[in-house]
Order: structure tokens, then sequence, then C-alpha cells
């Protein structure tokens, strides 16, 4: 037995149903029942009868060009393609040719990320950038409408789309809850009838092996477009006691200067208790997977009416917020793996105004994490001054 949508085979997931006398799939039965060996029912979504064009605010770097040459070319010989990019290096950016070129062609794109808030972002982006466009987000809250020129969708939502695109364009493949997830997997797998093209900021070892075997090609781009290098993070290492009077010294200290701070902590009880402390001292939120009214909190954060959002690895990803340092406490926490690391002290310097920052780590070990953590963006930073030594040689 086989689920055609998860791929499932494990017997101890399939359950009979006496009534119409067939086997169905319990491991994907959140996204409704299918039958054992049922075909995927494949739906016609309308595909965007305009000719577009894409917008932006700021020229692409040489730098970007180049990546998203080497992107076209690899999707003109009909290739999946892996864009490694370092956080703020404008990779939603670089694909968005290759969305304009699809659509024109009369092709059906859709563009899928693991977390809601960063749908809700990117949709923004891309109705910004491709004005003459539909363009709408799928995913919790936003399922009325499903169909649009341009569709922009949680991982989850993607069961809704079998055999629908001709680019599936995924982002953060390597984050929860799409990483090890087999079955979401599939059934990305199934909604893409074309080309794939994956963005992530930290490849993981599956990723590498698909490009060591041929199956992927790669581009990087680790230059941010202001130039600058990626920030490395200082650590400091000592006892949690210390650690809390180090975070309230130091928010004293940026909210003299006027800059915001987005303190990670690992736990949502560690959030909250961090929060009884520094609400003495300063204007503070909380924003974990159990905050309510999310959007508002970003919001309100965005127009700085607190000094410090507390958050856990929630926030790690998708957020860009001018001008913002970053602490993080308990660094050495199991739930600080290398890449969500990476992730974290790339919200630091990503704004052309403001393109250095600070990141803190601190913690009472300094864990394997933390330095893999310092030593890829070493390695970013070095591969790009390589790179810039080499065209100045030329």
């Amino acid at each position: 037995m086989e689920c055609k949508r998860c791929g499932n085979q494990d017997t101890k997931y399939f359950a009979y149903d006496p009534f119409h006398e067939n086997w169905y799939c319990r491991k994907c039965i959140a996204f409704g029942r299918i039958n054992v060996n049922e075909p995927i029912q494949s739906k016609r979504y309308q595909t965007c009868n305009i000719q577009c064009h894409y917008e932006l605010e700021y020229p692409l770097t040489n730098a970007q060009l180049r990546a998203m040459r080497e992107i076209r070319l690899y999707l003109d010989q009909g290739k999946d393609v892996l864009v490694y990019a370092a956080c703020g290096a404008g990779k939603t950016e670089l694909v968005m040719e290759s969305i304009m070129r699809f659509i024109n062609q009369g092709k059906k794109v859709g563009f899928a990320i693991s977390r809601r808030q960063v749908v809700l972002e990117i949709k923004e982006r891309m109705a910004k950038a491709f004005p003459m466009l539909h363009v709408i987000a799928v995913c919790e809250g936003y399922t009325k409408e499903t169909d649009g020129d341009l569709i922009v969708c949680t991982m989850h939502q993607l069961y809704r789309y079998p055999n629908a695109f001709d680019l599936l364009i995924m982002d953060e493949v390597d984050a929860f809850p799409y990483r090890g997830n087999p079955m979401l997997e599939q059934i990305a797998m199934h909604a893409c009838q074309g080309q794939k093209l994956f963005l992530t900021a930290t490849p993981d070892d599956a990723m590498k092996e698909h490009i060591q075997k041929g199956d992927l090609a790669l581009v990087e781009l680790f230059q941010r477009p202001h130039g600058f290098p990626l920030i490395v993070p200082q650590v400091i290492h000592t006892l949690p006691l210390f650690q809390y009077l180090y975070i309230v010294h130091s928010l004293h200290w940026h909210k003299r200067e006027g800059i915001q701070v987005l303190l990670f902590v690992p736990t949502i009880e560690s959030a909250h208790r961090m929060r009884n402390v520094l609400r003495c001292f300063f204007q503070c939120a909380v924003f974990t997977s159990k905050t309510v009214d999310k959007e508002a909190v970003i919001a309100d954060f965005h127009q700085k009416l607190y000094d410090v959002l507390i958050c856990t690895t929630i926030l790690e990803r998708g957020i860009t917020i001018r001008g913002v340092h970053i602490i993080i406490y308990q660094a050495d926490h199991r739930v600080f793996q290398e890449a969500s690391l990476i992730q974290i002290i790339g919200r630091v310097g990503r704004n052309i105004q403001m393109p250095s920052g600070k990141g803190i780590f601190l913690c009472t070990r300094v864990t394997k994490d933390i330095q893999d953590c310092i030593s890829s963006l070493q390695k970013m930073n070095e591969s790009v001054e390589n790179h810039d030594t080499k065209e100045l040689i030329v």
C-alpha cells in the first residue's frame, strides 16, 4: 500500500473503511482523506494573461546580477536550482526575474515558505514589485482565496495545488516544519510539475549531497547589497545571573542610543520570565508561537513602541527591522543550532542606512554550534573578499 500524496508505505498509518471497503492514509488525513493508491486529482488553476515586469526600490548590485544570470541559465537548461545566499543578501529579489519570465510564458508560479509571518511579508513585497499582478497569500487565516497570478503560501498549503506549478520557489527549506518532514516534502514535490528553485542561507547535508550528485545546480551569493561584511557575533561566556546583568546594562546603553534590540531566549517560559525582569526598566513585549495578534506586535516594534522584543526562534527568519541589535540569552541551549544562530545574527546589519550592528551570544560554554556559526560567517566574508580581490586583479 502507498499513499500517492505523502508517499506513506507504513502499514500502521493506514486504516480500513468497512462502509466503502477501502483503505485510506491516516498520516496526511489532516489535508483531507485520500484512499490507498488513489491518484491525486489535479485542479486547473488560471494562468496570468498579461505581460508583467518587476519594479525594485534599489538597483541590483553586480553580485546580485551575476547570481540572477546564473539562476536564469540553469533554469533555461531545465535544472532545479539551490540559491545559497547569506541572510540579507537579497535572495528574494534574485528570483523576481524568474517569476517574470515564467509568468510571461503563460506558466504558473508558486512561492512556498515555512512560516506564516514570512508568507505575509513576502506577499506584500511581491505585490509591490509586481503591481500589475494579483498576488495572494494562502496560509492560516487567509484561505478564502486560493488562486491568483502569483501564489505565496506556507509549505502545508501546498496540498491544495497538486501538479499546479511550472515553477515552485521554496524558501527556508532547511527550517521547521519542512526540514526532516518526508510528508511535507512529498506534498511539495507533487505540487510542482516543472522546476524547483530552493532558497536558503543554511544548506543542510542533504542539500549538499544533491549538489554533489548533480541533482541541483548551485548559485551562491554572500555579499549584501550595501557591500559591508556579515556581522560576526561576539561571544560572552558567563553564568546565567551575569547574563541577566549584562542584558540590563546593554539595553540601557542601547536605549540611550535609540537602538532597538531583539532578545532571543530558548523557551516560551524563559521569555515570560525575562519580560517580568525587563519591564521594570524598559518598554518590552514577548513574541512566541503562543503570542496573540502577532502582526500587531511586529507592527508596534517597527514603530519603535518597544525598546526590546523578547522572542523565541520563531523570529529567527524572515523579519527585517532597520537598525536592530541582537542578543541571545543562553546561546548554548540545544535549541540554538548552527543554522538557527546564523539566521538570528542575520537580522543585524541588513539595512543600507545601518549596515553594521552588534550581535551578542551569551553562554556558559561555547558549543560546537556556536563555533560552527562563527566559522561559517567568517568563510562567507572571506569568500566575498577573495572574489573582490580577483575582480580587481582582472
